[in-house]
């Protein structure tokens, strides 16, 4: 079954488990930019609560532009910020260390549009969860199951039927409790090799 799908910016839990249930996956890249969605931002769990990290463009979320066109604002110091946020929020989890000398670098290459940088997230994930999933950029066509937008900012914690709640050990839940369906990060640093498994990812 074909896919198509948005490519988000370290998607959240539930967008992986959404499509690992293709045999073929179509990113969208040719229909506009959507504002106010997870391409262009994500959500990780630090010390207070939650914190969104937020890729800034140019000509702001309101562009009608293809999302392979949407420029990132290089004006700004994102990267660094947001990397600091990401150490803070997991130098203290399980697995961490062992998946940063291959995240780092993400926050250290300028990317000029937000499909590029997406899909050097996209690399890292299917490498952190050991994913084959073949993919693609093709047309639409109207013959794939379309699965974009499945997840919002406003709606990603929200209860959804087939997708049951994946429980681990989160860095802050003693102090915040549990928190759902974050950036797949927050799965990966906790969980380590075990977050396919609790993904539903079966060994190649």
């Amino acid at each position: 079954m074909t896919l198509l799908s948005e490519l988000q910016y370290f998607g959240s839990i539930n967008y992986y488990r959404a499509l690992i249930d293709g045999t073929y996956l179509k990113f969208d890249l040719y229909n506009s930019y959507r504002k106010m969605s997870f391409r262009n931002r994500c959500l990780i769990a630090g010390a207070n609560g939650i914190i969104e990290l937020s890729v800034p463009l140019l000509n702001g979320r309101n562009q009608r532009v293809p999302f392979s066109e949407v420029k990132i604002d290089n004006r700004q110091k994102w990267q660094t910020m947001q990397w600091r946020s990401i150490v803070s929020s997991y130098r203290r989890s399980p697995w961490f260390e062992f998946y940063e000398h291959k995240l780092e670098p993400i926050f250290s290459t300028r990317y000029e549009t937000l499909a590029e940088l997406n899909m050097a997230v996209w690399k890292w994930s299917l490498d952190c969860l050991r994913l084959d999933l073949a993919y693609g950029f093709e047309e639409v066509n109207g013959e794939e199951k379309d699965v974009r937008d499945l997840w919002l900012p406003r709606n990603y914690a929200s209860p959804r039927e087939g997708f049951p709640e994946i429980r681990y050990r989160q860095v802050f839940e003693e102090r915040l409790g549990f928190l759902p369906n974050l950036s797949v990060m927050d799965l990966i640093f906790c969980a380590g090799p075990s977050a396919s498994q609790l993904l539903g990812i079966k060994p190649a």
